[in-house]
């Protein structure tokens, strides 16, 4: 039997690919076999790289529209399709909802909702016309589905983008599968802005029922799957990724003294 896994001749595209979750994302799909094409404002240090492959840099800002239109004609044009779209690109830092400016926290939700809508529009086209179809991977956050203080408007782009996916998922079926990957706690090069120093991560991950944060691998891995022929039936899906989640707090208030 052929190996579902092995992505061989499929198209990948991972905006943010190039750094922290995005670049395992990457990675993953290079060493499934896959050609990767990764896009972010600026090239990394170093593009990524797996099983003797490295992946193609594209130069593109996602909050803007013509260079959505640019970076998935370079796809098409390069490698002649485009397989599977992965929406990483994405973030936020902390800012309170009290104070937070409009025009940050319409920056926010332009990138981490309208971008993926936009980008997932351009290539649903791509892929409706081509043989064999597509799969669209939104890469989402535990955000969307607990309160997220401190980072509101990027808790709520986030939840808009499980919606966006259950319905993109309906409208276009049957040939393109949408589903999204929602991440709890990952480490990452820029883990100490969010938990502290290594003392401040490890105290973290030992809230986490599975004993750790997660790997920007553990996300590709996800990734590699949803868009795989083992996942050719999952489509409007929302697969979890955090370890188990977070312990009720009223049991660490029940037990305190303890």
């Amino acid at each position: 039997m052929s190996d579902p896994l092995d992505l061989s001749g499929r198209v990948v595209l991972v905006t943010g690919g190039g750094k922290g979750v995005g670049r395992g994302i990457s990675e993953r799909f290079l060493e499934a076999g896959a050609e990767v094409v990764i896009c972010g404002r600026g090239e990394p240090e170093k593009v990524p790289e797996a099983a003797g492959r490295a992946a193609r840099f594209f130069a593109a800002d996602v909050r803007e529209l013509e260079q959505i239109e640019a970076l998935v004609g370079f796809v098409t044009g390069e490698l002649g399709r485009l397989d599977v779209l992965v929406n990483n690109a994405g973030g936020s830092p902390a800012a309170e909802a009290a104070t937070a400016s409009p025009r940050f926290s319409e920056a926010i939700l332009r990138l981490n909702l309208i971008a993926p809508l936009h980008l997932s529009q351009k290539a649903n086209a791509v892929m409706q016309a081509q043989e064999g179809g597509g799969s669209i991977v939104n890469v989402a956050s535990v955000s969307a589905v607990r309160p997220s203080p401190g980072s509101a408007a990027y808790g709520a782009a986030k939840a808009g983008l499980l919606s966006l996916t259950q319905t993109l998922a309906i409208e276009w079926a049957p040939k393109v599968r949408v589903n999204a990957v929602t991440a709890g706690m990952i480490r990452t090069e820029q883990s100490h802005l969010h938990y502290g120093d290594e003392a401040g991560i490890a105290r973290v991950a030992a809230t986490v029922p599975l004993g750790r944060l997660g790997e920007p691998r553990d996300v590709g891995d996800a990734c590699v799957f949803l868009a795989s022929p083992m996942a050719s039936y999952v489509t409007g899906a929302s697969l979890l990724l955090h370890g188990g989640g977070e312990r009720p707090a009223f049991l660490e208030a029940a037990h305190g003294d303890e």
